[in-house]
């Protein structure tokens, strides 16, 4: 009872030199069990050629890259945020804090230049801004092309 004791699989020793001691003896007897390398190294079976795949062509859908009234009524009605931004600034802190009722604070256009008009923070259109029965409007001059909008991402 002793020697199952010795090998068991948690010995409670506190030595842990005696606990390496142990472990290492445990690899010794998993490796011899497992006989030479050689041998293990010819028992193996041969590992399979590797072989070309071969498709079928590809032929191009005839509706491919074209969008039909049944895809697009699919986003129609996904909200977006459309924004008319008037002009940027950067200011300190300091002079934020500063700003009371009737400050005025300097942008980066010069008026009656065109404000831009972003949907979800991408510029789409650039536009002057418009008075419509007591509201600010704008009207559209100039829409950004599909391509420019694809250089502005990249």
């Amino acid at each position: 009872m002793a020697e199952s004791e010795q090998t068991g699989a948690a010995p409670e020793q506190s030595d842990p030199a005696a606990s390496d001691a142990a472990m290492a003896d445990d690899w010794e007897a998993a490796l011899a069990e497992q006989g030479p390398l050689e041998a293990v190294a010819q028992a193996a079976p041969a590992a399979p050629q590797a072989q070309r795949a071969s498709f079928a062509q590809l032929q191009p859908d005839a509706g491919a890259g074209v969008a039909g009234p049944e895809q697009l009524d699919l986003v129609m009605d996904i909200p977006v945020t459309l924004s008319v931004e008037l002009g940027r600034t950067k200011i300190q802190i300091r002079e934020l804090l500063q700003l009371a009722q009737g400050s005025v604070v300097d942008l980066d256009r010069l008026a009656g230049e065109p404000m831009d008009v972003l949907v979800n923070g991408f510029l789409i259109a650039r536009g002057e801004v418009v008075l419509v029965n007591d509201k600010f409007g704008i009207r559209l001059t100039d829409i950004v092309s599909p391509t420019e909008r694809a250089r502005r991402l990249g």
